[in-house]
């Protein structure tokens, strides 16, 4: 098995900049603590944006399910007229259309609002349906166990994205300095090519 020798190593795992030598120049030196910087916190502040993100959402999930309750709502106008045919467009994704429904609340206040029921319900109908501490329908909440994969799922999107935001930041510095780099190459050699004599071309 042949040996690598410890230079090539520190070549390969990207931690020559960190080596002392004379060709070393300061912009090296940047990009070394940038990569370092954003390594750190693009898991770090990853890990960070993740757990804020899922513990809010949970908490809101909480909230949700707090603070909504069933109500049971009589139909005062239904998705289909007399003639049988439906008052309004149904929606495409779930067969159901909207109506004009009519609740009294636990204190005695009565609403009225319109909803989303099964497509040809009739005027009439009794209906069952979530509505806020407002009195405003609302979509029915998440279990506890649905709530916190939703959460998770939320904090890992919001860990990438964090870190994916850190490494974009840190890869378009790394591409400044090398554009920097380029242009203080061109003109040493401009430099240099003025020392040995005049310029070819």
């Amino acid at each position: 098995m042949v040996e690598i020798p410890a230079n090539k190593r520190l070549t390969r795992a990207g931690l020559w900049r960190w080596r002392r030598s004379p060709l070393r120049r300061r912009s090296d030196i940047v990009e070394a603590w940038v990569l370092l910087l954003a390594s750190v916190l693009a898991v770090l502040g990853g890990v960070l944006a993740g757990l804020v993100t899922g513990v809010a959402a949970d908490r809101s999930f909480d909230e949700q399910r707090a603070e909504r309750h069933e109500v049971v709502a009589g139909v005062v106008k239904g998705t289909q007229g007399s003639d049988g045919k439906a008052t309004d467009r149904v929606a495409a994704d779930d067969g159901r259309a909207w109506a004009t429904v009519r609740w009294t609340a636990a204190d005695g206040t009565v609403h009225t609002a319109r909803a989303k029921v099964a497509s040809g319900t009739a005027a009439g109908a009794r209906v069952t349906l979530w509505v806020d501490s407002k009195g405003t329908p609302a979509t029915q909440p998440l279990e506890p166990a649905e709530a916190l994969l939703e959460a998770s799922l939320l904090g890992a999107l919001a860990s990438v994205a964090t870190g994916g935001l850190v490494w974009a930041g840190a890869i378009g510095a790394r591409g400044y300095l090398n554009r920097r780099r380029m242009a203080q190459w061109d003109a040493e050699w401009q430099r240099i090519d003025t020392w040995w004599g005049p310029k070819t071309g």
